[in-house]
């Protein structure tokens, strides 16, 4: 179990999940006042969509690599 943590705390510290969560603070201050830009939302969708994206391509081939 201890593995296991470490293991999610070093994939959480890579660099696309470092820009996803430092976009999602920014995000958050300017949703909290209000002046959230066209420009950001759309740059800030690409992102979040091809994080979660890939993490969940990742999770499909490693279930199939179970299952197959």
């Amino acid at each position: 179990m201890n593995e296991t943590i470490i293991k999610r705390l070093g994939t959480l510290l890579s660099v696309k999940s470092l820009v996803t969560l430092a976009l999602t603070a920014v995000f958050a201050v300017m949703a909290l006042k209000g002046d959230i830009s066209q420009d950001f939302m759309t740059i800030y969708a690409v992102i979040i969509s091809f994080y979660f994206g890939t993490q969940s391509q990742k999770m499909r081939a490693a279930m199939e690599g179970k299952d197959g």
